[in-house]
């Protein structure tokens, strides 16, 4: 195990040091172009995400400006801090842009996401693994990223941490027991649009599938930006290996799992090492930075850690309300 943990640290940061060594190589212009379409591709998806919950909340005022930092200040924070804690961040910004809106509501209006992002990821999956040069499920063991080795490797282990995963959610709802007619109301609420077939394809569907587009273009640049070659088929195989790099969270943006398959893929060298480790630092300081701005001038917080703290008030005091309510007077 630890010396898979070192296999891991060590191929990463040799990729971080070809980065730097050939950062004078870098066709900035290309980088510019990808930075730029990554950039529409997450506002694209904000919009979505806007869309969705004016569905939800068709009478309160929402900006979409709220909604905009929100998602970004999320992306960003994730694109940095490992665990996925700036779901949490997004969840807490987009609930105080919606006057009225439930955590409950907001999460399920989140879900509604996944939806295009199943409907792609299968046949680029598919795609990926139909070229002959992607790690087969069984191969993914062999890889220097510790976190995907490691469950790789223990599949029973993997398998009874799903499984207590799926006990912990069924016991989460028998304690919710009570309380379960209400949260189901809410989490109906989110899903709304999802009701109304025309509008979720014309103003959720379609929005997230230019964004996807734009997405393509921005890997493509940064494919041609560090000299590797933009392609269809390279295209296909970068999103490809984002796909599975998403399903480990315990990383920043999947780092280590991404440039892992990144180099099995595309192969050994300098150049494939350079871009595995500088494409996901484009895009972290981009999404970074600009979640950051959202924070300090969208939202008037400080930091991300202030948000953190804010949330956990708010938790804390709608709490206090519960109780308040349930006892009796």
């Amino acid at each position: 195990m630890f010396a898979n943990l070192g296999d891991s640290f060590s191929s990463f940061f040799d990729a971080v040091g070809s980065f730097f060594s050939s950062l004078a190589h870098v066709q900035f212009l290309s980088l510019l172009l990808a930075l730029i379409f990554f950039t529409v591709y997450l506002t694209l998806r904000a919009r979505a995400s806007f869309h969705i919950l004016r569905a939800a909340y068709p009478e309160a005022k929402i900006p979409f400006k709220g909604i905009w930092g929100a998602y970004f200040a999320g992306y960003g924070f994730n694109s940095v801090i490992p665990a996925r804690g700036g779901d949490v961040i997004r969840l807490f910004l987009t609930k105080t842009s919606v006057p009225g809106s439930s955590s409950p509501a907001v999460a399920a209006a989140f879900s509604i996401e996944f939806i295009f992002d199943l409907t792609i990821a299968v046949p680029v999956l598919a795609f990926a693994f139909s070229q002959g040069v992607f790690p087969k499920p069984p191969d993914f063991s062999s890889l220097p990223a510790f976190d995907l080795a490691f469950f790789a490797s223990h599949m029973h282990f993997t398998l009874f941490l799903l499984t207590v995963l799926g006990i912990a959610v069924l016991a989460a709802f028998a304690l919710l027991s009570a309380r379960v007619r209400r949260f189901w109301e809410r989490v109906r609420q989110g899903l709304t649009i999802l009701h109304d077939r025309k509008r979720y394809f014309r103003e959720v569907w379609l929005v997230q599938f230019a964004g996807w587009l734009c997405r393509f273009a921005a890997f493509w640049c940064l494919l041609d930006a560090f000299h590797v070659g933009g392609s269809v088929r390279n295209v296909l195989l970068v999103l490809g290996c984002n796909a599975i790099a998403a399903l480990v969270p315990f990383t920043p943006g999947g780092a280590g799992v991404q440039q892992a398959l990144l180099v099995k893929v595309f192969g050994t060298g300098a150049t494939v090492a350079a871009y595995s480790v500088g494409q996901q630092i484009a895009i972290a300081v981009l999404t970074f930075c600009i979640g950051l701005g959202s924070v300090v001038w969208i939202f008037r917080f400080k930091s991300f850690k202030e948000v953190i703290r804010a949330g956990r008030e708010q938790r804390e005091a709608e709490k206090t309300e519960k109780t308040a309510a349930a006892e009796p007077a």
